[in-house]
């Protein structure tokens, strides 16, 4: 199976390590120094699961090169998408699957007017990772998962090999009838969270069982909530609950890759997150008072600079 990932971050990087370890040939599309990394001394993984060293490794910077590919595992950015989405064209065949593994809620609608229809798949990616060095992927906790699926909801054939070569993989894999549901549920977790942790500078275990910071997380939760349901997202009725769980379990050390960015004065996702609520807030005509806050607290580092 020929995979190609654009995004070799922590995202992109971890899960197309798994995969080429499970005998898929990939190839990961990326530039600069993290490039010439993997080009030379080969891309490595540090993980509790378990390193993965990937020598050589297959990486270039023109998709053109690459030829048609099974399924591209699409990890830029949310303000890459577009610009992407054109670069990766010449990756796409009649039956290639694009998968949006990004944070936020539309990457796949993004999508759909480049590549068509067919191509874009719906897909979720719950993993802690970044890019630690040129070439080098480091992992906090152990939990690593994508869930994935047609838009549509039907178990296609390319999306069952696809949940096969996962599972061989070694890393929990899902195949969805009910993506767009999926991808809310990250999107309620992530876009609160991330706006949390940014905001505080600190990882989730020095917030969540704070009693000053817990209501907030919740607020926050719920109105995301509030405003999928008011899209008619089909969400379950304890949506909040779940999201809760999923915080108090997740690794003490864990930070949103918007909270590094803040950090080392990236530009942040924080229109796509907290700023996609408000907007979708406004929208509908449900209230947002947590998401306006985080959104126009964190603006001012939206472009990049000193965090």
């Amino acid at each position: 199976m020929r995979i190609a990932v654009i995004g070799a971050g922590g995202v992109g990087g971890g899960f197309g390590a798994a995969l080429a370890k499970a005998g898929a040939d990939v190839t990961f599309i990326a530039r600069g120094a993290h490039l010439a990394a993997m080009k030379g001394a080969g891309l490595r993984v540090r993980s509790p699961r378990g390193d993965t060293h990937l020598v050589p490794t297959q990486a270039t910077d023109n998709p053109a090169g690459i030829g048609k590919v099974d399924f591209v595992l699409f990890c830029v950015k949310l303000w890459d998408v577009e610009s992407a989405g054109e670069h990766i064209k010449p990756l796409i065949g009649p039956e290639t699957a694009v998968i949006p593994l990004q944070n936020g809620i539309d990457a796949h609608e993004r999508l759909l007017p480049i590549l068509g229809q067919a191509a874009v798949m719906g897909g979720v990616a719950q993993i802690s990772a970044s890019i630690t060095a040129p070439g080098e992927i480091t992992q906090v906790g152990t939990f690593m998962r994508m869930i994935f699926g047609e838009l549509d909801g039907r178990r296609s054939g390319r999306a069952e090999k696809f949940l096969a070569l996962c599972q061989k993989a070694g890393f929990d894999a899902t195949l969805s009838e009910a993506i767009l549901t999926e991808l809310w549920m990250k999107f309620i977790l992530l876009a609160s969270n991330a706006g949390m942790m940014a905001l505080a500078r600190q990882p989730i275990g020095a917030l969540r069982d704070d009693p000053d910071m817990r209501p907030i997380f919740l607020a926050a939760y719920r109105e995301v909530v509030a405003v999928g349901l008011a899209k008619g997202v089909a969400l379950p009725a304890d949506a909040v609950e779940k999201v809760v769980d999923f915080t108090n379990h997740a690794p003490a050390a864990m930070k949103a890759s918007m909270a590094l960015d803040l950090e080392r004065g990236n530009r942040l996702e924080v229109p796509w997150l907290s700023g996609k609520v408000v907007e979708l807030g406004r929208q509908y005509g449900i209230p947002t008072p947590t998401h306006a806050m985080i959104h126009a607290m964190l603006k001012p580092y939206a472009k990049g600079g000193a965090g």
